[in-house]
């Protein structure tokens, strides 16, 4: 198996579109499970729905407990945090973070304490800051940072915070961030060395 389980995804506005596109080029057998949280109103229940029709990902809307596993995209549901505690989903109606609720640094922090070196932590376009803390928790745990490059961000405030807060080890447009995880996963990249 790989060494990286588990690969967590944040966005804000504009995110929706960056993600169809990203989980289109995500292989049905990918060897790791896919976290997504997006900054979604209470009344938009649909995003896995969106999802499931780019990806040949099994995707679904997160729910409480749910067992975690390879080849599978859990997306966070409207109002509740999304956490992971011992390769299960945790879903709760916390106090929002950052504004929000679903939030990206609860779903990186728990993902970080939970799969330490098995995590891919990516923040793509949004506005403000979320997504930072969790970032950073990512890599220190040693994970993986990826962050959309902002210049090719809808809105570039998420990704260029991520930079500023965080030594990440990509920063890619989002064309080339698919197929950067895909090799994450299977061991033939590894940050920091050319590809073999």
């Amino acid at each position: 198996m790989s060494a990286h389980r588990m690969i967590v995804i944040g966005a804000s506005a504009g995110g929706i579109e960056a993600l169809q596109q990203l989980v289109s080029g995500l292989p049905r057998d990918l060897g790791a499970a896919v976290l997504v949280v997006v900054h979604t109103s209470a009344q938009n229940g649909y995003l896995a729905d969106v999802l499931a029709r780019q990806t040949p990902l099994n995707t679904v809307k997160a729910r409480h407990d749910m067992p975690i596993s390879s080849g599978r995209m859990y997306i966070a549901p409207p109002d509740h945090h999304l956490t992971v505690e011992d390769s299960r989903v945790v879903l709760t109606r916390g106090p929002k973070v950052n504004r929000h609720r679903p939030a990206i640094d609860p779903l990186f922090e728990s993902a970080a304490q939970a799969y330490r070196r098995g995590v891919i932590g990516v923040v793509l376009t949004g506005y403000l800051d979320d997504g930072s803390a969790g970032l950073a928790a990512v890599k220190s745990s040693g994970g993986i940072a990826v962050v959309q490059d902002p210049a090719d961000a809808v809105v570039p405030n998420m990704p260029r915070n991520a930079l500023m807060h965080v030594n990440v080890d990509f920063c890619l447009p989002l064309s080339q961030i698919a197929p950067l995880l895909i090799e994450l996963v299977e061991g033939k990249k590894v940050p920091g060395k050319k590809r073999k």
